[in-house]
């Protein structure tokens, strides 16, 4: 398959979603050991303020309340050893972007990361699946800068990504992600700061429904995401940025774990028919991240 961006409504409407080949969801779940963890510069408007004063033992117990959290759902948790000097690498979303082929077998597609500080953390996740027999892919220096799954998010149950562009994923990237993966990718551009990476403003649910905050979108951006997701959920600008909302986990379908506190998305969500599951990453919030940045699922 020859690269294809949708860009446009327009063109989403050469779209045929029924003839795009099934994709399994991942039942596992890959977390970084948090033990290195820590602000130590300024990456993102929620770093402000914030380096140095991470709580190590807070974020600890709010790390294995998460994994329990997982576990307790029925999904396996495997770990990667978090690294001194590395004090991000916990935030395991953004290494990579796991797939399965055709052939069922499963793969990842390594990150180019925007910032040095994350750069180093690339090869430990390449070498950790590598040594569990996945297939391994690599982007150019063409590409500009890819980060993993904070940005390009599977469509549920489909081999078709939303790619996230424009503060830590430069457009071009997709061109390549897209024939390198035989997957369309539906392109939405970031225009808030705040919302550094598409897992921080979108959260897809099932096929029908997706959390997100508008704001973050440009216009095109929205029409894309109403045509494609028949129920939407709003977030509000201050459970956006105060709870990290839109940074939650769909597990099933039908499930969504997110931070606590943001009572009007849990309201909306229950309203929806869809269980809540709120936990604590207050220590996380510090670095700009929550549930969804805090864990990789892979097949």
């Amino acid at each position: 398959m020859k690269a294809r961006l949708i860009r446009t409504v327009a063109e989403l409407e050469h779209l045929d979603l029924a003839m795009l080949p099934d994709r399994p969801e991942p039942r596992r779940v890959l977390m970084c050991t948090p033990e290195h963890y820590d602000v130590v510069e300024v990456k993102n408007p929620y770093m402000e303020g914030n380096v140095g004063r991470v709580d190590k033992a807070r974020a600890l117990a709010e790390w294995e309340a998460l994994r329990r959290t997982y576990e307790i759902g029925g999904h396996e948790v495997l770990l990667i050893r978090g690294e001194a000097g590395l004090e991000d690498m916990v935030f395991a979303a953004n290494q990579v972007l796991p797939g399965i082929g055709s052939d069922g077998r499963p793969y990842v597609l390594l990150s180019r990361m925007q910032h040095p500080s994350r750069r180093k953390e690339v090869p430990i996740y390449r070498d950790w699946f590598e040594r569990r027999g996945y297939d391994v892919f690599e982007l150019t220096s063409r590409a500009g800068y890819f980060e993993g799954q904070g940005d390009a998010i599977w469509h549920p149950g489909k081999q078709l990504l939303w790619g996230g562009h424009g503060a830590r994923t430069t457009f071009r990237a997709y061109e390549q992600v897209s024939e390198i993966l035989s997957a369309p990718v539906i392109t939405l551009e970031l225009v808030n700061p705040n919302f550094y990476h598409l897992d921080t403003c979108f959260c897809a649910i099932n096929s029908d429904a997706a959390l997100y905050f508008p704001g973050a979108f440009d216009s095109e951006g929205r029409a894309l995401l109403a045509r494609m997701f028949p129920h939407l959920i709003e977030v509000s600008e201050s459970e956006s940025t105060r709870y990290f909302a839109c940074n939650a986990h769909a597990l099933d379908g039908k499930t969504v774990i997110l931070q606590r506190g943001a009572a009007e998305t849990v309201s909306r969500l229950r309203a929806e028919g869809f269980d809540a599951i709120e936990v604590d990453t207050d220590e996380f919030l510090k670095s700009g991240g929550s549930v969804f940045c805090m864990k990789m699922m892979i097949y």
